[in-house]
């Protein structure tokens, strides 16, 4: 849950630098969060385009900006300029090379997009 916060917290940071750890940890909780709506949502048969799915839609608008900036922020950990996000909308080949990149380690030492967020713990 800290790390979830620490990326809603800098939601609009897109500089700097995201460690594996809260990049990740942003995914898990939020997608935990979508299971359990979807969870719930299947369990109280609601219709479909009622209030219940309207408040998904908002939460998935809610963390747009902060994913994409958790996400550019871990490319700039491993040494690669942000646009490499681009490359994610190119069909299934794109998420494989995005899914790589962002397992990648952290460049070690500071680089052009600041000091490395595990030397600082």
């Amino acid at each position: 849950m800290k790390w979830y916060l620490k990326a809603i917290k800098n939601y609009a940071g897109f500089t700097g630098r995201a460690r594996r750890k809260e990049f990740w940890l942003f995914c898990l909780f939020s997608y935990m969060v979508l299971v359990i709506y979807g969870f719930f949502k299947a369990i109280l048969h609601l219709p479909e385009y009622e209030i219940e799915t309207f408040l998904g839609m908002v939460y998935l608008l809610a963390i747009l900006v902060p994913g994409l900036a958790v996400t550019i922020r871990r490319l700039h950990d491993t040494g690669k300029s942000g646009y490499w996000i681009c490359i994610g909308l190119i069909p299934l080949i794109g998420k494989i090379v995005l899914l790589i990149m962002l397992c990648q380690n952290s460049v070690k030492e500071e680089n052009q997009y600041g000091p490395n967020p595990k030397a600082a713990i």
